[in-house]
């Protein structure tokens, strides 16, 4: 079989990499890709309309990574041209594009989360943070690169992310927002698989299935402290999340959340992530991701001891309640290399070092993010998320030692990493 994978990032490399393991591909094919896809086993890049690399490559399925294509409607084209398709059809794909939306299904469907309002004018949204007071949650309504929210410990910041946001800092993103009550606990994240039709509720084979709970560290330095990042690494799964806490996640917001895609009437065949907050009163859901996550991913998928492919085709062919996941026992540990600069003004082209030993000393594998090969086939930075290593180990601190280590064998001008990710106190505490 031939894949398709739309994307450029980390998150792309993964899946990538994880189809091509399968003994039914014979070619995966990046659209775009990045500098890591191009050297993977049977990968290869190519620029253009995906719809039209599609067709004209034959693929027998496509999976989309990133959330902007997913909210213009790839998917449904996708579909249309006779390909399927692991990614929702817009209409899902608007509980990530919209916060507002997403928010209104929540509390349609009696999932567990936030109380929250949403605003557009702005007067309104500043004296409701006046009345309401600090801590709270101000987030941009439309796709911001998971940039859009802000959790204001004063209310000055507060109305000075109002300010911001509805002045134009995520352009339309922040003409309209949602502002919610603020949640005391510690982050988690939740990937699934999801294979729901508009048929779903006649034809009862509508199901998610979630994956092992992963954890991403957001702030730039060590301790959680600095800017937020789109994620400085991910580790998986979180030595403090409960089979009770997983429990409670799949009563109070998973099974509310297949109950709502199905009575929506949602094509949503494809991935669902859930920013989920541990709370004294359990999980409650932060937002949807239509997509995997990243860097959860790529601590996510080499956990997954199961065909990848065939779980494309199960999501696809709405076989997904008979497909059985099955995991590694351990960990796995995934730091993120970052730019001198990022998040703010970062170099690019700076080429980039790998000791291919010492990666595999430890047993550890490089999924490239912000990475190209330029003309002279030398792999070089292009973004701000260089790069993330990732390790598996029998305990949390095997696979952390093997995942650091290999980490030394990655060289690149203004190199930057967190030297804490899994360890206490690495992840935020609201």
């Amino acid at each position: 079989m031939k894949a398709l994978v739309i994307g450029s990032g980390g998150r792309e490399h993964t899946i990538a990499w994880k189809l091509a393991q399968s003994s039914k591909i014979e070619e995966v094919i990046c659209v775009p890709g990045n500098g890591g896809t191009a050297d993977e086993a049977k990968c290869k890049n190519m620029n253009g309309d995906a719809v039209e690399i599609a067709k004209n490559e034959k693929v027998d399925f496509a999976v989309v990574g990133p959330e902007d294509p997913l909210s213009e409607g790839i998917a449904d084209k996708l579909w249309a041209a006779g390909i399927p398709t692991v990614g929702p059809k817009k209409q899902g794909a608007a509980l990530e594009a919209s916060k507002d939306l997403s928010k209104v299904f929540m509390e349609k469907y009696g999932v567990a989360c936030a109380a929250s309002k949403t605003f557009t004018d702005k007067k309104g949204a500043l004296e409701y943070v006046k009345n309401h007071g600090a801590p709270i949650v101000v987030k941009a309504d439309g796709l911001a690169a998971g940039k859009g929210v802000v959790v204001a410990k004063t209310v000055d910041e507060a109305l000075k992310a109002v300010n911001d946001m509805m002045d134009g800092e995520f352009g339309d993103a922040g003409k309209k927002l949602v502002i919610e009550d603020y949640l005391q606990g510690v982050e988690i994240s939740v990937l699934a698989a999801v294979s729901v039709t508009e048929n779903s509720a006649k034809t009862n084979k509508a199901c998610i299935k979630a994956f092992l709970p992963a954890r991403d560290h957001k702030r730039l330095l060590d301790g959680a402290k600095g800017p937020n990042t789109g994620g400085m690494g991910a580790i998986c799964p979180p030595q403090d999340v409960t089979e009770q806490t997983m429990d409670a996640f799949q009563k109070n917001i998973l099974e509310p959340t297949l109950h709502g895609l199905i009575e929506e009437k949602m094509d949503y065949r494809g991935f669902i992530f859930f920013g989920l907050m541990l709370t004294k009163d359990g999980p409650k859901a932060l937002e949807y991701n239509v997509r995997l996550g990243d860097p959860e991913t790529q601590a996510v998928l080499p956990m997954m001891d199961f065909d990848f492919a065939d779980l494309c085709l199960a999501i696809t062919r709405e076989t997904l309640s008979d497909f059985n996941l099955q995991w590694k026992k351990g960990f796995q540990v995934a730091p993120v290399a970052v730019s001198g600069g990022y998040p703010l003004k970062y170099p690019k082209g700076k080429e980039i070092s790998v000791d291919s030993a010492k990666i595999n000393e430890n047993g550890a594998k490089v999924f490239v993010a912000g990475a190209v090969k330029n003309e002279s086939n030398a792999l070089v930075t292009s973004g701000g998320r260089v790069l993330a290593c990732s390790a598996h180990g029998s305990s949390f601190d095997e696979a952390w030692k093997k995942a650091y280590s290999a980490l030394e064998g990655i060289k690149f001008e203004g190199m930057f990493y967190r030297k804490d990710i899994g360890l206490p106190g690495a992840a935020e505490s609201n």
